[in-house]
C-alpha cells in the first residue's frame, strides 16, 4: 500500500486533528508527532525567490532597486562580485538561506590578448574595442602604415622592435615599436571609467600585432572601485538610510 495512503488511513482511524498533533514550546520552538508517533522539530521555512531577474547594466540595476517594487523597504546587500558581475540580495532569512533578487553582467567586447592577428584585424579591434588615447593613436598609425612583411628587432632584450612604415607618398622610415604602452580597454560596465592598464606592444613577421597585459590584473581592483563609486552616488539615498549596502 501507498505510504501516504496509509498515513491518510492512520490519522483518519485516530481522527486526530492536525493542530492536535503540534506542540509549541515556551522558547517558541515547535514540534509534531508523526505517523509514527515520534516527536520531530517543526524548523520555519523562508519563502524566496526562485529565479533572479537578469539586467545588463549598472543604470538597469540601479533603477530596479529605486522602483522599491519588491521586498519593500528592506535592507538589501549589493554585492560587487567582480568587474563584470554584481549580485543584489537580501539579508539572511529564518532558515539560513540568502534570495538572490537580481544579477548584473556587463556585455564587453571580448579582445584576443596575448594573441597575434594580422594588422588589418587588429587595426579594427583598437578602434572598436578601445577607449582613445594618445597610445592608441601612436599604435594605429604603427600597425596601419608598416610597408614590409619582415619585422626587425633592434636589441636583445626581447621588447625594442623597429619596423619599416610608409612616410608620404614615396618615403619609408624605420620607426621604434612603442613599448610598454597605456590603453583602456572596454572590459567593465559602460557607465564607469574604463580601467587603464599597462601593455606589452608585439610585432612579428606577417605583419602581425599582439598585446600583453603587463599589470598583474591590478585593473580589476580599479575597475572593481570604479563600480563602487558609481553605485554609491547613485544610491546615495538608499545607502544613507542603510537600505543598501555595498560590499566590494
Amino acid at each position: 500500500m501507498d505510504l501516504t495512503k496509509e498515513a491518510i488511513k492512520f490519522m483518519t482511524e485516530m481522527e486526530t486533528k492536525p493542530y492536535e498533533r503540534i506542540v509549541e514550546m515556551e522558547d517558541g520552538r515547535l514540534f509534531a508527532v508523526n505517523t509514527s508517533g515520534n516527536v520531530e522539530e517543526i524548523f520555519p521555512h523562508a519563502i524566496v525567490s526562485d529565479t533572479p531577474i537578469n539586467i545588463n547594466t549598472l543604470s538597469g540595476l540601479v533603477n530596479y532597486i529605486q522602483s522599491n517594487i519588491e521586498r519593500i523597504d528592506e535592507s538589501l546587500i549589493v554585492h560587487i562580485a567582480d568587474e563584470t558581475r554584481i549580485h543584489l540580495m537580501g539579508t539572511l532569512e529564518i532558515d539560513g538561506r540568502r534570495e538572490l533578487l537580481a544579477t548584473a553582467n556587463a556585455i564587453v567586447p571580448r579582445f584576443s590578448f596575448n594573441s597575434f592577428m594580422d594588422t588589418e584585424e587588429f587595426s579594427i579591434a583598437l578602434q572598436s574595442k578601445f577607449v582613445p588615447n594618445e597610445d592608441r593613436q601612436i599604435l594605429l598609425q604603427v600597425v596601419g602604415n608598416v610597408s614590409e612583411e619582415n619585422v626587425k628587432n633592434t636589441g636583445d632584450d626581447g621588447v625594442s622592435q623597429a619596423v619599416t612604415i610608409n612616410q608620404g607618398v614615396a618615403s619609408k622610415a624605420d620607426v621604434k615599436v612603442p613599448n610598454p604602452v597605456v590603453l583602456e580597454p572596454y572590459r567593465t560596465f559602460l557607465e564607469v571609467e574604463q580601467p587603464e592598464s599597462q601593455f606589452i606592444f608585439r610585432m612579428k613577421d606577417g605583419p602581425r600585432g599582439a598585446i600583453f597585459e603587463a599589470d598583474g590584473g591590478a585593473w580589476r581592483n580599479q575597475a572593481i572601485v570604479n563600480i563602487r563609486e558609481y553605485l554609491k552616488e547613485q544610491l546615495s539615498e538608499e545607502v544613507e538610510s542603510k537600505r543598501i549596502t555595498i560590499l566590494a
